[in-house]
């Protein structure tokens, strides 16, 4: 999986983020080390990464500013590191679009077990091959959610204009569940297990925090939902467009 894949290490303690950066190029990444936020956008303008390794704790800019507007116009997956043990911090960073989280000092083992388990949620599916491969019609591509479609295809939502509304790999993954289970009662265990997020402690613990994201970018009215449902003892369910079940 590491082959030719891009990491950024960004952390304002150089024996830290250096740390970070030998070992992720052990294991056969390509990464780049940066200071803080302003060295993280300058390489930003000139390639994008595959997930970026990010301390939350820096003195220039502080790691959720930087989520906030990382995700605001990518959806290159983001991993925090934090020194606290806030939870306050994690929860907004997840709610902020992070993929997940680590504690530092960071048992570098585990660091990669979470790299690979947000990578295998972010990248889209080998393509099977061309002697085996059917090309579905554009329209089981999409998928209508409120006032968005999803094309899993591309792993994007857009709206009726065509305009694309940044998704987390996280967000992507509860969609496609989703989208394959219309009108079907789940729970926070079998989204979990659907979306191959059992590894993820964070993914774990912000069910809720991720279908509240989701509801405020396809609800027409997301402090009413009717498209992914709430069901009481339950779980969830979603109602595709014009369908009352």
């Amino acid at each position: 999986m590491a082959q030719n894949q891009q990491m950024i290490s960004v952390d304002d303690e150089a024996p830290a983020r250096e740390m970070v950066g030998e070992y992720l190029k052990m294991h056969g990444f390509s990464v780049t080390l940066c200071d803080g936020g302003k060295s993280l956008r300058g390489v930003l303008d000139n390639e994008t990464p595959d997930l970026v390794v990010l301390d939350l704790n820096m003195p220039e800019e502080d790691g959720l500013s930087i989520i906030r507007d990382l995700k605001s116009r990518s959806n290159i997956p983001i991993i925090m590191l934090t020194a606290t043990a806030s939870p306050i911090d994690r929860v907004v960073g997840l709610e902020l679009g992070a993929d997940d989280y680590i504690a530092k000092p960071c048992e570098l083992r585990e660091l990669m077990a979470r790299i690979r388990s947000v990578l295998r949620r972010s990248i889209p599916a080998r393509a099977a091959p061309e002697a085996a491969r059917t090309v579905k019609p554009v329209k089981e591509q999409l998928v209508r959610f409120g006032t968005k479609w999803l094309d899993l295809a591309a792993q994007a939502l857009r709206d009726q204009e065509g305009n694309e509304h940044p998704l987390t790999a996280s967000e992507f993954g509860l969609l496609k569940v989703f989208a394959a289970n219309p009108k079907r009662v789940l729970s926070r265990e079998r989204l979990l297990e659907l979306a191959n997020a059992r590894d993820s402690e964070a993914f774990d613990r912000a069910v809720d925090l991720r279908i509240m994201r989701i509801r405020r970018k396809i609800e027409p009215d997301p402090a009413k939902p009717t498209v992914i449902r709430t069901i009481r003892g339950g779980g969830y369910l979603f109602s595709p467009v014009d369908e009352k079940s």
